[in-house]
């Protein structure tokens, strides 16, 4: 009988050894594959910060508003007078007042005391005086060129505080009124450039003033 070196396995044993290692093999292979494909929903996902074309970042837009314009606001009107280039001899002439009464002369040093002729002096107007040469009584004259916005205002006063006199011109050429108080009358008439005053307490009534006041239209025309 002859003794073999070579060890003997059973052929079932070595079988099932073979199909083990195929197995595992697969297994290997599928894990690989798993790891080498596309990450899971759960992982990071990368954002991209490129903008859309023909987009514009809205701090460039705003950047970029044209501003509104601001209107220049208007100028509101006020009361105001253009300087009387006259004298008080082209108001009233010698032989005006002469007529009128011939112991009235021109008052040297005058200075108005009637509210007409302060507020002439306000706008640029002219004042001037006529003495009685007796009495020492004074005739005060005001003429005054005044704006659209003053001529309104004046004329507002006028009619609230005096009666008109149609007699002084005829309107709209000519508006005339008339009033007295504090023992004064003082006429006064509105033409298309001027305001003209005459004031005196020897004026009792409209008629008193009307030789003057004609004149210094005449010569205002």
């Amino acid at each position: 009988m002859t003794d073999s070196l070579s060890p003997t396995f059973p052929r079932g044993r070595l079988l099932r050894t073979t199909l083990l290692l195929a197995t595992g093999t697969v297994a290997v292979v599928a894990l690989a594959g798993c790891g080498a494909g596309s990450p899971s929903g759960s992982g990071p996902t990368a954002t991209s910060s490129a903008s859309t074309p023909g987009s514009t970042p809205a701090s460039t837009a705003d950047a970029t508003q044209t501003p509104e314009s601001t209107a220049t606001p208007t100028p509101t009107p006020t009361a105001a007078g253009t300087p009387v280039a006259l004298t008080c001899d082209q108001v009233l002439t010698l032989d005006d007042v002469y007529a009128y009464n011939p112991n009235y002369g021109s008052a040297p040093g005058f200075e108005p005391t009637l509210d007409a002729g302060q507020k002439a002096a306000e706008f640029q107007g002219l004042n001037c005086g006529l003495l009685h040469q007796s009495s020492g009584g004074t005739i005060e004259v005001s003429v005054t060129q005044p704006n659209d916005v003053l001529l309104s205002q004046l004329k507002t006063e006028a009619v609230g505080s005096s009666q008109i006199v149609p007699t002084y011109g005829t309107p709209p050429d000519v508006e005339g009124y008339f009033s007295a108080a504090g023992g004064t009358g003082v006429a006064q008439v509105f033409t298309s450039t001027y305001w003209i005053t005459v004031g005196s307490p020897e004026f009792f009534e409209p008629g008193d003033a009307a030789a003057l006041v004609s004149a210094a239209i005449s010569n205002l025309q």
